[in-house]
């Protein structure tokens, strides 16, 4: 099974690849607080249709350039 996940773009300025911003929450291990934790991942766009500010979902693929191993599915629509 690959990986998935679901975030926001921040950027789409790169041909073909955009930027998806991941957020998780985290719990401390001492104080159990939980808190936001965020992430960046470049992913494929092939044809260029999202754009910042569309929540999708990627997936992980082999490895399509030195910084860009994950692709964008779909839009998540809510």
């Amino acid at each position: 099974m690959t990986n998935k996940l679901q975030g926001k773009i921040v950027s789409d300025k790169m041909d073909k690849t955009v930027v998806v911003e991941v957020e998780r929450i985290r719990e401390h291990p001492r104080y159990k607080k939980r808190h936001k934790v965020h992430k960046k991942y470049k992913a494929h766009d092939e044809k260029g249709e999202y754009k910042v500010g569309d929540e999708v979902i990627i997936e992980e693929v082999s490895p399509i350039s030195k910084g860009k191993k994950w692709r964008v599915i779909r839009r998540n629509e809510r």
